[in-house]
C-alpha cells in the first residue's frame, strides 16, 4: 500500500493550525502571568513595562522577530534612597533619633530666654549708644 500524496498534504494543513496554536509567542505574556506586561506604542517599536518589577524594555520589531531591550534605568539607586528615606522616617517617628544625629533639642526655658534678652537689650542699647555718639561728632 502506497501513501497518497493528498492525504499527506491533507494530514500536513490540519496538524499546522495545531502546532501554532500551541506555539508559544515570546512577547505574549504566559497564562499564569496574566497582566504582568503592559505595551504601549513608542516609536518603531513599543515600550514593554513589567508590572511586577518596573523594568520598561524597548522593544523593535525586526522582519518575524522582536527585540527588546532594558532602558536605562536608576532603579538601585532609586530604591536605595527610599529604603534611607524610610529608615529616616521611621526613626523620626519613633523618637530615638533626634534631627541631625546630635544631642536631643529641647526648648529654651524662662531662664534661657531672660538671657537672651538680655543679650539682645545690650546689643541694641550699644548700637543706639554708637549712633548717638555718631550723630554728635561733626565730620
Amino acid at each position: 500500500m502506497r501513501p497518497c500524496p493528498a492525504l499527506a498534504l491533507l494530514l500536513l494543513a490540519l496538524a499546522t493550525p495545531a502546532a501554532a496554536a500551541d506555539a508559544v509567542d515570546p512577547l505574549a505574556p504566559s497564562t499564569s502571568e496574566n497582566g504582568r506586561y503592559t505595551m504601549t506604542p513608542a516609536g518603531n517599536g513599543f515600550l514593554r513595562l513589567d508590572t511586577r518589577t518596573g523594568i520598561v524594555s524597548l522593544c523593535t520589531v525586526n522582519g518575524a522577530s522582536a527585540e527588546c531591550r532594558t532602558a536605562a534605568d536608576d532603579r538601585a539607586a532609586l530604591t536605595a534612597e527610599i529604603e534611607r528615606l524610610a529608615k529616616r522616617v521611621a526613626e523620626l517617628e519613633s523618637g530615638s533619633k533626634p534631627p541631625g544625629g546630635g544631642a536631643s533639642r529641647v526648648l529654651p526655658n524662662q531662664q534661657d530666654m531672660d538671657r537672651a534678652m538680655d543679650y539682645a537689650e545690650q546689643f541694641m542699647r550699644r548700637m543706639m549708644r554708637i549712633m548717638r555718639d555718631e550723630t554728635r561728632t561733626p565730620n
